[in-house]
């Protein structure tokens, strides 16, 4: 028997097939959609998940300002910004940013579930987040994610 039948396949970067996938975010809860969205992203849904290649799928998110927190997050949860300067830290409700930015609030949970590192930055250039119903990447043919 030949022994390289048995070692354990790593992707190559040339190699990785990827896929679109389209997220409504019409009444989900953030956090619980963001670990779905992070995991798509990585690509460990996939059997061919290598942990130093880019293996993920892109992510499109519609409905982003109709996404919900649970419990009295919206109203207590504190997002803080810092810009090195003395006095230049400022603070934003989940209220508030979901009025200014609601896009922000959700590339922001999932960056952090995301690598901090290049291969990270690689696979957020990948999520793609949209307030309304509508978005660019028709052309993509988009399949809906059922997790």
């Amino acid at each position: 028997m030949d022994t390289l039948s048995y070692r354990t396949q790593s992707a190559k970067k040339s190699e990785v097939d990827r896929n679109w996938w389209i997220i409504d975010g019409d009444g989900v809860i953030v956090g619980r959609k963001a670990t779905a969205i992070a995991t798509v992203l990585r690509g460990k849904h996939k059997p061919s998940y290598t942990p130093h290649v880019d293996t993920g799928d892109y992510v499109i998110v519609i409905n982003a300002e109709k996404m919900r927190f649970t419990g009295n997050k919206r109203a207590d949860k504190v997002y803080l910004t810092y810009s090195g300067y003395p006095g230049g830290q400022k603070s934003r409700t989940a209220e508030e940013m979901f009025a200014k930015k609601p896009i922000a609030v959700i590339e922001k949970a999932v960056r952090g579930m995301l690598p901090k590192n290049k291969l990270g930055r690689a696979m957020f250039k990948k999520l793609f987040v949209y307030e309304g119903s509508e978005h660019p990447h028709g052309a993509q043919k988009p399949e809906p994610f059922n997790f």
